[in-house]
């Protein structure tokens, strides 16, 4: 079925151009894409998730994750810091109901990554 290849291949390189983003943006993460990037690469075009999963920077965040559902401490303090501020940021320039969002999205996402192995 080489259309399925071809939709998976589009979908990693989206990924990928998404998470790349992700890299210069406070706010959008990247590792999460790279995931799935690897996800469909796996299906599409191996060279490609090899080069994600030997990359000096992001390969060890994905290869944690994908081999033991893992995010090291940093990770996790960054992400966690990450959805804090963007929450304090929330209130200062929204203020009320805005940020009951923005506090939601930090206890339940910050909750869940808090409570990964390491």
């Amino acid at each position: 079925m080489p259309e399925v290849r071809h939709l998976y291949l589009a979908g990693g390189l989206t990924a990928v151009a998404l998470g790349a983003i992700g890299a210069f943006l406070p706010i959008m993460p990247t590792v999460p894409f790279l995931l799935l990037g690897v996800y469909c690469f796996a299906r599409s075009n191996p060279e490609w998730e090899r080069k994600i999963l030997d990359h000096p920077h992001w390969g060890p965040q994905v290869r944690n994750w994908t081999e033991r559902r893992a995010i090291s401490r940093r990770a996790k303090t960054m992400a966690i810091g990450a959805m804090a501020t963007g929450a304090a940021v929330t209130w200062y320039a929204l203020g009320a109901p805005w940020y009951y969002i923005s506090i939601a999205i930090l206890v339940i996402g910050g909750g869940w990554i808090a409570t990964r192995n390491e």
